[in-house]
């Protein structure tokens, strides 16, 4: 399997999909709407669609119900990085080599655009109760969608990271900041691909703690790689963790040990995907390039 051709392949497949839910550009809210698509439309792998639709896959799902549901969810990641990216934040002008929402519509309009993308997520994964009739399934993949998204999934972990700049914190408060972050929605795009295609309640816990597990791996590959790759490699300044007095996990254990936590995780992931019946031999090579991805 040439892993880059299916990434490529699917990658453009959902948006696609994604294309086909975003706003039309006009009326008196115009400015909005074009603002919402530029971000959309700015580039992305769409990983998160991509795992909840592989995860449908792999429970044999076949409503169409999945597919507004991995719109939402990449509305969602995207929000975030546009205010991720605010003055108030990180502050950043460029993201994957374009200007950022709030470079080039302002600030006001940046926070506008963010705030905009988180309601019509859930406005377009509401959309899935006139697809299926299965409305427990959908209720509780809605359910799972704005849990994993709030303060008890990454806005809360948002929250602590940003309290916790500048100070000395426990490797507990770093496990919570990461799991939340980064992984709540990870867990949001296989949970619900595994709720929408019924899954058994078993399938669905171990399918949460895969999720759980790459998720916490993802993050801290992001932070290996801040320390070992390039700027070309990456795509974006190198050191900036160390910079900015960051914690990580690469400052808590040092390189060798966040590689084997790594490792380990990665190999708890592949070993619990395993134990199920079910198969999709592209679901697992997308998690291990997750994993271990090199930018």
């Amino acid at each position: 399997m040439d892993m880059q051709l299916e990434l490529t392949y699917r990658a453009q497949e959902i948006e696609k999909l994604i294309q086909r839910y975003l706003p039309e550009e006009k009326g008196y809210q115009k400015t909005i709407l074009e603002a919402m698509n530029y971000s959309m439309l700015a580039g992305g792998k769409r990983l998160r669609p991509m795992l909840m639709i592989e995860t449908y896959k792999l429970f044999a799902g076949s409503s169409k119900s999945i597919e507004p549901f991995a719109a939402a969810i990449e509305m969602i990641h995207t929000y975030s990085l546009v205010h991720d990216d605010l003055p108030a934040m990180d502050n950043d002008e460029y993201r994957r080599g374009k200007k950022t929402t709030h470079s080039v519509y302002g600030e006001a309009m940046g926070i506008l655009a963010g705030d905009a993308l988180l309601n019509y997520a859930y406005e377009t994964a509401a959309t899935a109760f006139s697809l299926d009739t299965d409305h427990v399934a959908d209720a509780k993949a809605f359910q799972i969608l704005t849990k994993k998204a709030g303060v008890y999934g990454m806005v809360g972990g948002q929250t602590v990271d940003v309290e916790s700049e500048g100070q000395e914190i426990s490797r507990d408060k770093l496990d919570f900041i990461y799991r939340l972050k980064t992984g709540a929605l990870i867990e949001a795009s296989m949970l619900i691909g595994a709720v929408l295609a019924k899954a058994t309640e078993e399938e669905q816990q171990i399918i949460e703690k895969v999720a759980g597990e790459v998720g916490l791996a993802f993050q801290i590959q992001d932070d290996i790689l801040d320390v070992t790759s390039t700027l070309e490699v990456l795509g974006k300044p190198i050191g900036s963790d160390k910079k900015n007095h960051k914690a990580t996990y690469v400052a808590f254990e040092g390189i060798e040990k966040a590689k084997e936590e790594v490792e380990r995780l990665s190999v708890d992931a592949m070993d619990q995907i395993a134990s199920l019946s079910e198969k999709n031999p592209f679901l697992i090579e997308l998690l291990r390039y997750l994993i271990h991805r090199e930018k």
